[in-house]
């Protein structure tokens, strides 16, 4: 009886120096709780070969504070024209632009991952634009007419309609 007691005490002392050992372990060793910092992108070169090579007017914002921070932007001339161009807003949410040629419908439902036309439109900077909802992004859409002719423009993502409000009302044409 006393050797099982001595094994249960040792076994005891032992897991009490692992514990201990990790939580010093633990202390020591430098974690961030807090949300990882998302690096700006330049996006003045992309904008210009694609004003240059797109067949339709490339949008992007203008006058939008230091808060709105660039993150993502490419161009692809070789399917359908194809503008990208993604913001994190000040309140950490995600917001892009996005233009094509592509079919519409095809287009929209990609850019918006799944959105469907709402009966809702909104005069946003003199043009209007439509709601889409339900999908992984809400979305405001501006069919190829008007100064945009030529291409589908869509503001879409996380963030609320006042923010994609936003977001169109600053997009300026080349």
């Amino acid at each position: 009886m006393k050797g099982k007691q001595k094994s249960a005490r040792d076994m005891i002392l032992s897991l009490g120096v692992i514990v201990l050992a990790a939580g010093v372990i633990w202390i020591f060793i430098p974690h961030d709780d807090g949300e990882p910092d998302v690096k700006r992108v330049d996006y003045r070169v992309e904008l210009l070969t694609a004003q240059r090579a797109a067949s339709y007017p490339v949008a992007a914002p203008e006058g939008l504070s230091e808060d709105w921070k660039p993150t993502s932007v490419r161009f692809r001339g070789d399917d359908s024209d194809a503008w990208h161009l993604g913001f994190r807003t000040p309140d950490g949410e995600y917001v892009a632009v996005e233009q094509s040629t592509k079919k519409p419908s095809t287009f929209i439902h990609d850019a918006s991952q799944g959105g469907q036309a709402t009966e809702r439109t909104e005069e946003i900077g003199g043009r209007t634009w439509t709601r889409y909802t339900g999908g992984r992004y809400d979305a405001l859409v501006l069919d190829g007419t008007g100064d945009m002719k030529g291409a589908t423009t869509v503001v879409a993502g996380t963030g609320s309609f006042e923010q994609l409000g936003k977001m169109a009302a600053a997009l300026k044409l080349a």
